[in-house]
């Protein structure tokens, strides 16, 4: 694996502007960097690839734990949350996708470092963005990247069906991934509708869900964590499971940190698993503070020798945190990578990196597009 710095493609703005990557820069620089990029190797496509598949299948195991056991305070899942969490897993509902971030550094296996399996982002610069980044810059070397097919191919068991898709407003990231999405299915020749999460209203005399034109809902994918659904006004609503949601409502399971610790207390040792807890005493003095359902980064702090080092804000951790060993992360002329391994009906399906100078991968850590050759 190694790290090269580019000459970023002339005009490369109103490039990726023109599929959908308008949120490229922030104020402090480029969130999409193209003055760098990571070569690969088959071997390493290979382990990341294998990694994510098992990591997967032992999230679904673990969640299978929690639901057998009870271990719903373990994950702060709320009560009224848990009946349509039981049913909707009972049912296997339909998932669409979700993100591993890994720690790898060539050499040993990857390392989980969590799973993002309700609301990713990073979708349309890893799916799209370096794919014409790679056509444009190195035709002749590959990608792991068939994000795009793959979710195509699993939208198409809903032909026949109407599916709103939903996202917060005035969001640049979630609209635009939320747009592409709904992109993708109606290629598969599924009817698609937009409507706003502050949109979605409950006819109270019908009993069901409705847009903001009085349309029912009865398919909705929705970039919105489900922790927050269960309080907005229509929460109380959701338990009688008058939709079916993408992601669904087991997923809940899954992209909760609090799974860490269940996850190694149920597969000790495991290769692609870090050592994680519910308490930070077995861990020493040297590890990462995580609250249970923080996204992008949030409110995650490092410690050494029991000191936090390097911490970030926001307004997560009032619903607990667990305790994870520190990560091997490499280091290419101070910049750290991570991993993200997009996962598409229940496969792994490509790859996007993310670097940052810090510890901590954040939401304005930028994103490297890779190849292999």
């Amino acid at each position: 694996m190694q790290r090269h710095r580019c000459e970023p493609r002339p005009a490369w703005r109103e490039k990726v502007e023109e599929i959908g990557l308008t949120y490229h820069s922030h104020d402090c620089g480029p969130y999409w960097d193209e003055s760098a990029c990571y070569e690969l190797t088959t071997r390493d496509v290979d382990a990341l690839e294998t990694a994510a598949g098992v990591l997967h299948r032992l999230c679904i195991e673990a969640a299978g734990a929690v639901i057998e056991r009870g271990w719903w305070q373990r994950l702060g899942i709320p009560e009224i949350a848990r009946p349509a969490i039981l049913r909707s897993w009972e049912r296997d509902d339909f998932s669409l996708y979700g993100r591993f971030d890994l720690a790898y550094d060539g050499d040993a296996p990857p390392k989980l470092l969590e799973y993002n399996a309700d609301t990713p982002t990073a979708l349309v610069e890893a799916a799209v963005a370096q794919w014409f980044w790679l056509q444009e810059t190195r035709p002749d070397a590959d990608q792991f990247n068939s994000v795009h097919e793959r979710l195509i191919e699993a939208w198409r068991r809903w032909c026949g069906t109407m599916i709103h898709f939903s996202s917060i407003k005035d969001h640049p990231e979630d609209e635009q991934t939320v747009l592409y999405l709904r992109d993708t299915c109606e290629q598969a020749g599924v009817m698609t509708k937009a409507v706003a999460i502050e949109d979605i209203g409950w006819d109270a005399g019908q009993s069901y869900f409705v847009d903001a034109e009085g349309q029912r809902i009865t398919h909705c994918f929705k970039l919105y964590p489900w922790e927050w659904m269960w309080h907005e006004e229509f929460g109380p609503n959701l338990a009688t499971d008058p939709v079916q949601f993408i992601e669904p409502a087991w997923k809940m399971l899954l992209s909760n940190k609090g799974l860490l610790p269940i996850l190694w207390e149920l597969f000790p040792d495991h290769p692609n698993l870090l050592p994680a807890h519910e308490t930070a005493a077995p861990l020493g003095g040297r590890y990462v503070r995580k609250p249970k359902l923080s996204r992008e980064g949030s409110n995650v702090a490092w410690f050494e020798g029991g000191v936090a080092v390097e911490e970030t804000g926001g307004d997560y951790g009032g619903e607990g945190h667990v305790y994870q060993a520190i990560a091997a992360l490499p280091e290419f002329d101070g910049h750290r990578p991570v991993f993200g391994v997009w996962i598409v009906d229940h496969e792994p399906a490509g790859l996007g990196i993310r670097e940052d100078t810090r510890r901590i991968t954040g939401n304005l850590s930028r994103f490297v597009p890779h190849f292999f050759r």
